[in-house]
C-alpha cells in the first residue's frame, strides 16, 4: 500500500542539542543554522520546550522568549514546534491552569506554530487544559503518548489512548519514545493500529541509544507513518536522533520520497559541522555511543548525559553502574512511570540518593518524590504498593483528583509581586518568574552570566593529580572554585565567593549529604527544633533534597544563606 511522502520533523534546535551537549547550544549559533534549515522543506523544526527554556536561563543567560522570535524571523516557511510537558509547561512541577493558558497564548505570540503536548505519567487529565488552550489560541495541537515498555504497558494501551487524544481534536499524534525502546515489529502494530481506527497524522519520535531506531523508523514508514523526527548528521545517533540526511536518502526514488534535496541539507549540516567543533568540549562519548543497557534501564537521550553530569557534580562518577542499576528498581516501586521529564529526574536522582547515600533506601527523599507518591503529579500507571507509600510519606493521604483541580490562580498574585521587585519588562518575564522562581530573579535583573564552554582537550594527558577545588583571587574578589573534570570530558565548574562555611565533625553539627545550593533555610538562630524537622532544602540535580533534624533540639548556629553553593560534608547549621 501507497503511503504517499514521507514528512520529517528535524530536532537540531531543540532535543539533538539536549541529548548530546545538555542543552547548551546559543541563541547565536541557531540563528544561521535556522536560515539553511529552512529551505529544506521540513514538515516543522522542533527549536524550543523541553530543557531550552531553563537551561537558557540557567546557563547561557539569554532570554528564552527572545530565542523564539529571533527563530522565526529566520524561519519564514518552515513552522516551529515546541515539547510542552502538559501542566508542568517547560518546569518541574504542575502550575495552575491560569499560568498554562498564558503560557499557550505567550508561545504562540512570539511563534511556535505547533505544540507537542505529552505527560510523563500519560495521564490526559494533565493534558486537558494545555491542549484545550492551543486548539484555543488556533495552533496545531500535537498529542503524545510516552511509549515505554514495562508489565503495566501493552499496544492496545497505547492505541487506547491515542483514541482518547484523537477524541481531543489532536492535529496529529505523537508517539514519543524517548528512550529508543521500540521495536520495528512494535513500531509496525502501533502505527497500524492507529491508522485503521482514526484519520490523523501520526508522527514517531525515537532515539538511537539503543541503536534500533532506524530500523524502527523503516518499519514506521512501511506501516504508514506520516512524519518521523531526526536530527542533522553531526548532531545525530547515539543519544539524539536518526540522521536526517540519512533518513531523507533512504526513502530518494521510493513511494515514501520525503522530496528534500540532499544538496540543500549539506549546507546545514556544515554549520553543523562548525558548531559541533565550537561545543566538542561539552560532547560526552557516553552520550554518543550506542548502549544496549537501556532496553534494561530505560533511560531517555536527554538523561544519560544529565546524569554523567549530576555524578560529576557530586564526585561519583564511578557510581554510574550502580546508579543504572537501581533506576529500574526505583521505577518499579513507583508504578512504572515511563521515563521522561520530569519523571526520568525523579526517579534518577532519586536512584542518585539511594546509592550516594548507601545503606537504606529511601532514608533520604526528595520532595519532588514525596509529591509524586502523594499523587500530585498524576495518576502512575500501576499502583505504589502501601510499603513504599509509608516509607515515603508515611499516613498521608494519595490525592485522586486532577493535581492542579487543587491549584489556586497565581498569574496575577505572581505578577504584581514581580512587578514590585521591578523585574518585568514584558509580560512574559511574569512566566519565566512563576516557572523558575529560584533563578528567575537573579536572570531578569542581568546579574546571570553565560556559563564559558569547556574546549576540547588538544591532549590527552592530563596533570597526574586533579585538585578537587581551588581558590582564586578576580579583580581583588576571592572565590572558590570546584573542579569538576579537566579536558575534553569537562562538563562544568561552579564559582562562587568563598563561603566561610565550616567542615569536619563539630557537636551537634548538621552536614550536607551532597553538593548542591541553598534554596531555603526552614529555621533561625534560636529556632526549637522535633527530630525530623526540616532544617534547610537545597537543590541539587534540579531537585529538591530536605534536610531534617537528626534529633530535638535548639539551632544555636547557621553557616549558611540562600543561594550558597555547599559541597558534601559541608556543616550547615548546629543543632544543641
Amino acid at each position: 500500500m501507497s503511503h504517499g511522502r514521507l514528512m520529517i520533523t528535524d530536532t537540531t534546535l531543540r532535543d539533538a542539542h539536549q541529548s548530546l551537549i545538555a542543552t547548551r547550544l546559543k541563541t547565536e549559533d541557531m540563528l544561521p543554522l535556522a536560515r539553511t534549515l529552512d529551505k529544506a522543506g521540513f514538515f516543522s523544526v522542533e527549536a524550543w520546550g523541553g530543557a531550552t527554556f531553563d537551561s537558557s536561563i540557567r546557563f547561557l543567560a539569554e532570554d528564552p522568549w527572545d530565542r523564539v522570535r529571533l527563530l522565526k524571523e529566520e524561519l519564514t516557511h518552515t513552522p516551529i514546534q515546541m515539547l510542552l510537558r502538559g501542566q508542568n509547561l517547560v518546569g518541574y512541577r504542575h502550575y495552575p491552569d491560569d499560568v498554562v493558558d498564558k503560557f499557550v497564548e505567550f508561545a504562540h505570540k512570539v511563534g511556535v506554530d505547533i505544540f507537542r503536548v505529552f505527560d510523563a505519567l500519560n495521564d490526559i487529565r494533565n493534558m486537558k487544559e494545555s491542549m484545550r488552550m492551543v486548539k484555543k489560541v488556533g495552533a496545531h495541537l500535537q498529542g503524545s503518548l510516552c511509549y515505554t515498555t514495562s508489565p503495566v504497558n501493552s499496544i492496545p494501551g497505547f492505541i487506547e489512548m491515542a483514541r482518547d487524544l484523537y477524541a481531543f481534536d489532536c492535529d496529529s499524534i505523537c508517539i514519543k519514545d524517548m528512550a529508543g525502546l521500540i521495536m520495528p515489529e512494535a513500531a509496525r502494530e502501533l502505527i497500524t493500529g492507529i491508522k485503521d481506527e482514526m484519520d490523523v497524522l501520526v508522527d514517531l519520535h525515537s532515539h538511537c541509544t539503543s541503536g534500533i531506531a532506524p530500523m524502527s523508523y523503516q518499519a514506521a514508514a512501511e506501516a504508514g507513518v506520516d512524519i518521523v523526527d531526526t536530527a542533522m548528521s553531526p548532531f545525530a545517533l547515539g543519544t539524539s536522533q536518526p540522521p536526517t540526511e540519512s533518513v531523507v536518502a533512504a526513502f530518494r526514488d521510493t513511494p515514501r520520497d520525503t522530496g528534500i534535496d540532499l544538496l540543500d541539507l549539506r549546507k546545514a549540516r556544515d554549520v553543523c559541522l562548525k558548531l559541533r567543533d565550537k561545543y566538542g568540549g561539552i560532547l560526552n562519548p557516553i552520550s554518543e555511543r550506542v548502549d544496549s543497557d537501556v532496553l534494561v534501564y530505560q533511560l531517555p537521550g536527554g538523561m544519560i548525559s544529565n546524569l554523567v553530569s549530576q555524578l560529576q557534580e557530586q564526585d561519583a562518577l564511578d557510581k554510574m553502574e550502580a546508579v543504572l542499576e537501581e533506576i529500574p528498581h526505583v521505577r518499579e516501586d513507583l508504578g512504572y512511570p515511563p521515563l521522561v521529564t520530569p519523571t526520568s529526574q525523579i526517579v534518577g536522582t532519586q536512584a542518585v540518593l539511594n546509592v550516594l547515600l548507601g545503606g537504606e533506601r529511601y532514608r533520604n527523599v526528595t520532595n519532588e518524590v514525596k509529591d509524586y507518591v502523594r499523587g500530585l503529579y498524576g495518576k502512575p500507571p500501576a499502583p505504589i504498593s502501601p510499603e513504599i507509600t509509608r516509607l515515603i510519606i508515611g499516613d498521608e493521604p494519595v490525592i485522586t483528583v486532577r493535581p492542579a483541580d487543587l491549584l489556586e490562580p497565581v498569574y496575577e498574585k505572581m505578577k504584581e509581586q514581580a512587578m514590585a521587585e521591578g523585574l518585568i519588562r514584558k509580560e512574559e518575564d511574569v512566566i519565566t518568574y512563576i516557572l523558575y522562581p529560584a533563578i528567575a530573579p537573579s536572570f531578569l535583573k542581568g546579574e546571570r552570566k553565560p556559563e564559558e564552554l569547556p574546549q576540547k582537550s588538544k591532549q590527552a594527558t592530563a596533570p597526574a593529580e586533579i585538585p578537587h577545588s581551588m581558590e582564586v583571587e578576580v579583580d581583588g574578589e576571592i572565590f572558590s572554585v570546584r573542579i569538576i573534570s579537566v579536558g575534553g570530558s569537562a562538563v562544568a565548574a561552579t564559582a562562587a565567593p568563598a563561603q566561610k562555611i565550616p567542615r569536619g565533625d563539630i557537636q551537634g553539627g548538621v552536614k550536607s549529604n551532597m553538593q548542591g545550593m541553598v534554596l531555603e533555610i526552614a529555621v533561625g538562630r534560636g529556632t526549637e527544633v522535633k527530630k525530623g524537622d526540616l532544617l534547610v532544602v537545597l537543590e541539587a540535580m534540579k531537585m529538591e533534597n530536605p534536610i531534617h533534624s537528626p534529633y530535638d533540639g535548639k539551632v544555636a548556629d547557621i553557616f549558611v544563606n540562600t543561594g550558597d553553593v555547599v559541597q558534601s560534608g559541608d556543616v550547615l547549621l548546629v543543632v544543641e
